[in-house]
């Protein structure tokens, strides 16, 4: 049950990551959703989401209704084969699973090798013809590394890159070349261009070649900007003309030029002529693209409705005149006089950036502080400040009322000698840390010491083994010396000595007594069984026991035998342990511990330990 219920919390754990990870379509900004659609398939993804999610919902259900089987198995055999079965079915459930697994996992790869794109933010989006010089244009603005080869279809994807225009950051995105056909007809390198022109919030960079060296004619690129027009509804839109190093549009053929001149001349399309070879126009254009978009941007923020919330919060001061005089702004004429800094003029004023170059440059230039001292004459600030003047200290006469602090000081002194503050020996501190540091230190030094006098002792003996052992003669010269009278101690010491020897004598005389008797009923023995001795066969020694103090050892025996309490006689003694005996056996056989053992061993068919072994699988066994 165990091993069913954790392999369906593994399949569920492993699936639900799955499921998690992968991004729902509906969830996603219009852009990504349409990107996916165009990558992977919409339906597809969502038939691979959707079967994996049902895999889930059906090993739960297996694994369900398995362990209720399981909680009613009634042996172990059976127990093992709904296992069994269960295990089999989630693997069966799962192998079915492979090419949903395939596509998601060829999917999750390629997601993870797309560019992070960012719908909401400031975007030049970068479209046109193959070979047209949009990767090129992109390298100069950008710190991105796109691939640039003279043939056509070299970008296949989308690629982005940033740059950064008045302190704000920018994404660039570069779109693969398109083809003037149908929007069925389109593959999928050409759909993400499509997608990324349709949901965008871009300023659109149409780039044509007026040249024709990209393989298409100018009016090829005219029909196809036409064409796509449409989804350029709402955004601000520059047409490029590209590769004016080669030919310009003042170049062109008069049927040519009035196609070009009839785009440039529509409603909210801007021209600009660069040269990506050359740079030349390519500053000028990311900056009028950039400055487009944010003019279009301020503008839909004051056609919607949250500027009337917040210009409702807004209120503009307007002071009111106090007469009827004009008072002009003015600039101050030391402003006007004021040369303006310039680093090439010899005459310039000079800074403390200046000085520190003549004088070494960083870390030898030392910055001096006194000529920043508010002094009541400057001619002050370089003079060097003594120590010690007139046989004073120049520190003391600082502060203006030192004098008046250092005779509050001493009357606190002699008021404090006066109540004897300073006779007691202890050590004073000057604050309560100082005190708190000084007991800490001594309750280490102590635990120190005790420490090491309990590791030291602790293999030892706490006093020598002849500390305690004293004859009574020493204990009486000991007394003596020290002035006192043993006399008494002497006396009931002898006399407990006599009671004592009294005591060991009687003891031991009643153990030879018993001694003896045993010794009469061992010879006795003896001569009854004189019969079955056999030869060489050595007799018990009567060598008495006797233990380390040098006391005899009695060998004494029960007076009665405990084994035949409540018997007859011996012999019915023997039969009844021989019953008991018979009794056990079948216990003894099934390893059984006693009578209240009720414990059932593992119940296993004659055919699965049976029989000569076949070849194959014997992990049934």
């Amino acid at each position: 049950m165990r091993k069913v219920k954790f392999t369906q919390d593994s399949f569920d754990e492993k699936l639900g990551a799955i499921l998690s990870e992968f991004p729902m379509l509906d969830d996603l900004h219009p852009f990504l959703s349409s990107l996916m659609n165009v990558l992977y398939d919409k339906n597809h993804y969502k038939l691979a989401l959707g079967q994996l999610r049902t895999a889930r919902h059906l090993i739960d259900q297996v694994a369900k209704d398995y362990v209720r089987l399981l909680k009613f198995g009634d042996s172990l055999y059976r127990c093992k084969q709904l296992k069994r079965a269960a295990l089999g079915r989630m693997a069966t459930i799962m192998k079915r699973q492979k090419d949903p697994l395939a596509y998601l996992e060829q999917v999750r790869q390629h997601i993870s090798r797309l560019p992070a794109i960012d719908p909401n933010t400031r975007t030049l989006l970068i479209c046109g013809y193959p070979n047209v010089g949009k990767s090129s244009f992109m390298n100069k603005v950008t710190r991105a590394d796109v691939d640039v080869q003279p043939y056509a279809f070299t970008t296949k994807s989308l690629f982005v890159g940033h740059l950064d225009y008045k302190y704000l950051r920018w994404q660039v995105i570069d779109t693969p070349g398109i083809l003037d056909h149908p929007l069925e007809e389109m593959n999928t390198i050409e759909m993400q261009s499509i997608t990324a022109m349709a949901h965008l919030k871009a300023c659109v960079l149409y780039f044509m070649d007026l040249s024709e060296q990209c393989g298409y004619t100018v009016e090829a690129q005219c029909k196809l900007f036409l064409s796509i027009k449409p989804l350029f509804n709402g955004k601000p839109v520059m047409l490029v003309i590209n590769k004016i190093d080669v030919t310009r549009l003042e170049d062109l053929t008069p049927e040519n030029r009035v196609l070009v001149q009839e785009i440039i001349d529509s409603e909210g399309v801007s021209s600009v002529q660069v040269s990506c070879y050359s740079e030349e126009g390519v500053m000028e254009l990311k900056n009028k693209a950039c400055d487009a978009l944010l003019a279009h941007r301020v503008d839909n923020k004051l056609k919607g409705s949250k500027i009337n919330a917040i210009a409702n919060r807004i209120h503009v001061a307007q002071p009111t005149p106090r007469d009827n005089v004009v008072r002009e702004p003015i600039i101050p004429d030391a402003v006007k006089e004021r040369k303006k800094y310039d680093k090439n003029d010899p005459q310039r004023r000079k800074l403390l950036r200046d000085e520190e170059a003549e004088e070494g440059g960083a870390g030898v230039f030392n910055i001096n502080m006194n000529r920043d001292y508010i002094l009541s004459n400057s001619e002050w600030k370089m003079d060097i400040i003594p120590e010690i003047m007139d046989g004073k200290n120049i520190a003391d006469f600082i502060d203006p009322d030192i004098t008046e602090k250092l005779e509050a000081l001493e009357r606190e002194e002699e008021k404090l000698e006066a109540e004897g503050f300073y006779d007691s020996d202890e050590e004073l501190f000057d604050s309560a840390d100082e005190r708190e540091a000084a007991e800490a230190q001594i309750a280490l030094a102590h635990k120190i010491q005790s420490q090491s006098i309990k590791k030291s002792k602790k293999n030892q003996a706490r006093l020598p083994r002849t500390a305690g052992l004293r004859t009574l003669t020493e204990l009486t010269d000991e007394l003596t010396k020290a002035g006192l009278d043993p006399s008494r101690i002497q006396e009931r010491a002898e006399r407990l000595a006599k009671i004592q020897a009294v005591q060991r004598k009687r003891k031991r005389e009643e153990e030879d007594e018993q001694m003896d008797v045993d010794d009469e009923d061992d010879e006795g023995d003896r001569d009854e069984d004189e019969g079955m001795d056999v030869d060489d066969e050595e007799l018990p020694s009567s060598k008495k026991v006797k233990t380390n103090s040098g006391g005899v050892v009695a060998k004494r025996m029960p007076k009665s035998d405990r084994s035949l309490a409540g018997l007859r006689d011996e012999a019915q003694a023997t039969r009844a342990t021989k019953l008991r005996n018979l009794g056990q056996r079948p216990r003894n056989m099934l390893a059984k511990a006693g009578e209240s053992d009720r414990a059932i061993k593992v119940k296993m068919p004659k055919h699965l330990f049976a029989g000569k072994r076949k070849a194959g699988k014997t992990d049934r066994r």
